[in-house]
């Protein structure tokens, strides 16, 4: 073996490609954290000194900030924190795009998302189906780093998650409306969505169920049918069912994982229930915020997505940058936010 070895021959070791070895000893991105650690692993036992530096700075890193195209107040709201991130971005070399992929057809999300290879990382609100599991390890495999926010695709080969533990907000949400009931007189509480496969959404509604179970087993849960996930299907289908399948004096609370919360309040309100019955949404969106300070929600359970949206550029940089501890990211809490105590 020669005495200073070749890219060939490290590539060959490594079983990557010569370009590959290029961008780690570069320190170039577009190069998984594992794959990094295999080629310098051979060029440590070949002998052959790495280059040291970090990528060029003249060089701005381009991620992509992904998520679903249907028009929620909540995604309206993450993609105006990304654009108003923009000037934290190119302070730090970053070039930002967001893509809206619709989200109906699982295959077609996943044909778009496989597109974006010539991102160097992506950040992923999505689904958790197995086209898009199939697509995020493909973009993985390729050399694209990819973290999930507000919402994770278990299983996948995406590097992290971003965002506040939904499970714990389920409980908190759960425990909340506990506090308001009364066994044997107000004890029914209904907890309602849309079909959804966020596993986010997903979460809170175990989480819910589990503390009632766990702590409140003398009060009753009762899961709406999937709402619409538009405000007026939605306030009424809830009212079609609230009025034929639920005694409403029995009512203490509702909770409400997704979107539409402004047509859960409608019904509530056409029945007679605002002021007796509380209600816990998420995000604070405009309309939440006019919700909660009409007292249509007593409480809207909110995390910082200011901080999720700057994390996900700070950790996928770091990635591509093979920084030590990439991955070690502070998550944010749930917040309990009131008519008293929103910003």
């Amino acid at each position: 073996m020669a005495a200073v070895p070749t890219i060939s021959e490290i590539a060959r070791i490594a079983g990557v490609g010569t370009a590959t070895v290029d961008r780690v000893l570069n320190r170039r991105p577009g190069v998984n954290a594992e794959t990094v650690e295999r080629v310098m692993q051979v060029v440590r036992e070949m002998g052959a000194p790495p280059q040291p530096g970090r990528p060029r700075k003249g060089e701005n890193f381009r991620f992509a900030y992904v998520l679903p195209a249907a028009e929620f107040p909540h995604l309206a709201l993450i993609e105006r924190q990304v654009a108003q991130s923009a000037g934290d971005f190119r302070h730090q070399h970053i070039t930002e795009i967001t893509l809206r992929i619709d989200a109906s057809d699982p295959a077609a999300f996943a044909d778009e998302l496989s597109k974006l290879r010539d991102c160097q990382g992506i950040a992923l609100l999505a689904p958790d189906l197995p086209p898009i599991k199939l697509a995020i390890n493909e973009l993985a495999r390729s050399g694209v780093h990819v973290v999930t926010f507000f919402s994770d695709v278990a299983g996948s080969m995406r590097e992290t998650h971003i965002g506040a533990d939904n499970r714990a907000a389920g409980r908190t949400a759960g425990l909340l409306l506990a506090r308001m009931a009364q066994a044997g007189v107000r004890d029914v509480l209904l907890l309602s969505s849309q079909a959804t496969r966020i596993s986010g959404e997903i979460e809170r509604r175990i989480g819910f169920a589990q503390v009632l179970e766990e702590r409140f087993p003398e009060l009753r849960m009762v899961r709406t049918p999937d709402l619409p996930a538009d405000d007026a299907g939605a306030a009424d289908a809830l009212t079609r069912f609230l009025t034929s399948e639920v005694e409403l004096d029995r009512v203490c609370g509702i909770y409400n994982v997704g979107s539409a919360s402004a047509g859960v309040v409608q019904a509530l309100s056409g029945l007679g229930l605002v002021g007796r019955v509380g209600a816990i949404a998420h995000d604070l969106t405009d309309e939440h915020r006019a919700l909660l300070s009409s007292g249509g929600l007593s409480y809207v359970l909110h995390q910082d997505i200011h901080y999720c949206v700057l994390t996900a550029a700070r950790v996928l940089r770091a990635l591509c940058e093979n920084v030590r501890g990439a991955l070690s990211v502070v998550q944010p809490r749930v917040e309990i936010l009131t008519a008293e105590n929103m910003d």
